[in-house]
């Protein structure tokens, strides 16, 4: 019997260009797990004023970021690494088979789920790669596979990977990088901001757990590194816009904040994140760069997300064995 693996990201743009960019949010931004209160006055800012306004602003930010070479998003290249990495750890098991999705654009979660099935997969290991777990996230991919199983004849077992937020190899891993990152700078970061993507506080208050997940993996990392001493900062990135009130400390007010008040030199990691893509590439190591130093800061450097290294890929192998118990 053959057991599948579907490793599940959030999504990308197929070009940096404003078309592409205009269907990626569209698709994006018309999920009830992202934007709960829809409706014909919803349909009328996306329409009228979100998409036409802001495709061509994210196109020339995917245009800084996007891996020209392979003419795709950095997100696209390091999911797929991932699960070829994967597959290769699991080489001496002909009968486990490793693909790959994203929730929002191509590869869609159902055309994963069909090569996988029509391979001769039975059982079916859903693992979206988000150490927090969140509705907007985790819950809408999932909510995904099961749209699409619904319309199968044969369906396959399935299982998920849970939230791995404080997994000790997950938290070894980036507490690793972060030592070997600082150590690898000229200089010495007065701070190290962590930074998670940031969510509505009506999401927290309505039940989802994202930000107890997000403090969980800060307070672990605190403890892995020995920072109990201010050196590390919990903060959240990626505010929406509009009159809700987000996660916070934000990162941006906290980089103007520490910048007025003399630090010179800040590094920022993004735990949240299992690959780079815009969030961290542009988002923080471009944008957020920028607005420290216009405020009087000197030194800022980003710390890379695992991606495919040989951390990564150990951490998200043994994830996928763990599940399989039983199975395989």
């Amino acid at each position: 019997m053959k057991t599948g693996i579907l490793l599940i990201n959030l999504g990308t743009p197929e070009a940096a260009d404003a078309a592409s960019v205009r269907r990626y949010l569209k698709e994006f931004l018309s999920d009830p797990r992202v934007i709960e209160k829809r409706g014909i006055l919803w349909w009328m800012i996306l329409n009228l004023a979100i998409l036409p306004r802001h495709s061509k602003k994210s196109a020339a930010a995917y245009a800084q970021i996007w891996n020209h070479e392979l003419d795709e998003s950095p997100l696209k290249t390091v999911t797929r690494s991932q699960a070829n990495k994967i597959a290769a750890r699991f080489g001496d098991d002909p009968a486990i088979m490793v693909e790959w999705a994203m929730r929002y654009g191509a590869p869609s979660i159902a055309s994963g789920l069909t090569r996988l099935t029509e391979a001769g997969c039975e059982q079916v290991l859903l693992f979206p790669l988000y150490p927090q777990y969140s509705g907007a996230t985790t819950g809408t991919a999932l909510d995904k596979a099961y749209d699409a199983l619904k319309t199968m004849r044969h369906q396959p077992a399935l299982r998920t990977v849970p939230p791995y937020h404080s997994n000790p190899t997950y938290i070894h891993a980036i507490a690793r990088d972060i030592t070997a990152h600082i150590q690898s700078l000229d200089w010495r970061p007065d701070h190290c901001l962590v930074s998670f993507h940031g969510l509505p506080e009506t999401f927290i208050q309505a039940g989802d757990p994202y930000q107890s997940h997000c403090e969980a993996t800060f307070a672990r990392l605190q403890s892995a590194l020995g920072a109990d001493d201010g050196f590390l900062r919990l903060t959240y990135q990626s505010r929406g816009r509009g009159r809700a009130t987000w996660t916070g400390p934000q990162l941006e007010e906290t980089l103007v904040d520490l910048a007025g008040k003399g630090v010179k030199n800040l590094c920022v990691v993004t735990p949240g994140f299992a690959s780079d893509c815009i969030e961290t590439l542009e988002e923080v190591q471009i944008r957020a760069a920028r607005t420290f130093r216009a405020h009087g800061g000197a030194n800022f450097s980003l710390v890379p997300c695992l991606n495919d290294s040989d951390a990564a890929i150990a951490l998200l192998h043994n994830l996928a064995r763990e599940n399989l118990a039983g199975w395989r």
